[in-house]
């Protein structure tokens, strides 16, 4: 946005500029925050799904014996009540976001809640796991919930559902929901870049292919096929609108999110790896400046992910199937190279520590900057809720005919 010219003294001198830059933030925000507003009320979602990773995952973790978790503190300092939730921020995250600006509720639960009510489950819950990614050696790696394994709950919840208030309820549900998938960050930082176990497997581009086919089957293939063999779930197979025949002694469940009633699907592509704080301090700049590589490797796995989404788009409109490529990359990187512009101070680290050992357990109980307002990003992986609220007002206006 350009400044305006302005004789008002009060603009005038460092002050002022200050002043100006204050200005500036404020409304961009607050115009964003309306146009988000202004085009959630005239859309007709009933419930939100998120499938993913710990950039989604609300608390499913909590139960589960892995280092990808969060909830003790210092996360949820700034979450309702400072609970610390099993969220992977020091509030809110992307899920509670959506379904709060569509509308829906306030936050989406972990679907593995102790505590869920018939109306949490009739909006919406979050299948999600932390240490997640479409390739399941990932999940595994992690002792995550693969992406079939939360396709799995979504079967559980559709039958438990079912059970409380009839086949025709759920079916009203799932039409008027909106669909949310979250990964493959996991798979590249993790899987591909620092362990490195696919690396010896694929170069980059092949890599990416494998997970932008991994993705697409997601939504397209049965639940058996997933585990059994992903690499056999080839893209040139999908967009021949073929499918694998599953061996004699497999029992074919039909599990694919198509053909279990999702019909919005969004993909959220994956953020600027290179830019998150463990990253930069990996990438060794002295600077800190952020690592090239692993922001190329995941501008190339969105590049082919849009295009797939663009072609899958074509094939399955027509049975009333939406689906939608979700650019996190460039509206994150854009509070990134201008964070005055958005109110913040300090880009290259995390409020809780900048390597890969500040995140999830190995913080636990850890002291938190103060000021968490002025951070990016909350630990050295994940953004604050003041920065995730401001991508996902971006996300709603960018994506409002998915969401219609």
């Amino acid at each position: 946005m350009a400044p305006v010219a302005t004789t008002n003294p009060l603009w005038c001198g460092p002050s002022g500029g200050h002043a100006w830059r204050l200005f500036v933030v404020l409304l961009v925000q607050v115009a964003a925050a309306a146009a988000a507003a202004a085009g959630a009320r005239g859309l007709n979602i009933s419930a939100i799904f998120i499938f993913g990773d710990s950039v989604v995952d609300p608390g499913n973790n909590n139960h589960r014996l892995t280092e990808a978790k969060a909830n003790f503190p210092p996360y949820g300092q700034d979450f309702p009540g400072g609970v610390a939730t099993g969220r992977f921020s020091n509030g809110k995250v992307p899920g509670d976001l959506l379904a709060s600006k569509l509308g829906v509720k306030e936050l989406v639960p972990p679907y593995l809640s102790d505590d869920l009510q018939l109306n949490d489950l009739l909006t919406g819950v979050a299948f999600a796991s932390g240490g997640s990614g479409y390739d399941p050696l990932t999940s595994k790696v992690a002792n995550a919930r693969s992406s079939a394994e939360q396709l799995e709950l979504f079967h559980d919840y559709k039958e438990k559902v079912t059970a409380l208030v009839g086949e025709e309820e759920l079916e009203r549900v799932l039409s008027q929901a909106a669909f949310f998938t979250v990964m493959g960050a996991n798979d590249l930082a993790n899987n591909y870049f620092s362990l490195p176990l696919r690396r010896h497997e694929y170069d980059l581009p092949s890599y990416a292919d494998f997970l932008v086919s991994s993705a697409i089957n997601f939504t397209n293939f049965t639940i058996n096929d997933a585990k059994r063999d992903p690499q056999n779930l080839t893209s040139s197979s999908f967009f021949r609108g073929t499918k694998r025949v599953p061996a004699k002694n497999e029992l074919h469940t039909g599990f694919t999110m198509n053909d279990m009633g999702a019909k919005k699907i969004g993909f959220v592509g994956i953020p600027p790896l290179g830019c998150c704080p463990s990253q930069r301090t990996i990438g060794g700049s002295p600077t800190r400046e952020c690592e090239p590589l692993r922001n190329q490797a995941a501008e190339l796995f969105n590049s082919k992910m849009k295009k797939a989404i663009d072609i899958l788009n074509a094939e399955r409109n027509v049975y009333g199937s939406k689906f939608a490529y979700i650019d996190i990359y460039y509206n994150l990187l854009d509070l990134i190279q201008n964070p005055a512009l958005y109110g913040f101070k300090d880009v290259s680290e995390g409020c809780c520590g900048s390597t890969v050992l500040d995140a999830a357990i190995f913080i636990a109980y850890h002291s938190a900057c103060p000021n968490a307002i002025d951070y990016i990003f909350w630990d050295g992986f994940h953004p604050t809720e003041k920065a995730y609220n401001i991508v996902v007002d971006k996300l709603i206006q960018q994506n409002m005919n998915y969401l219609m």
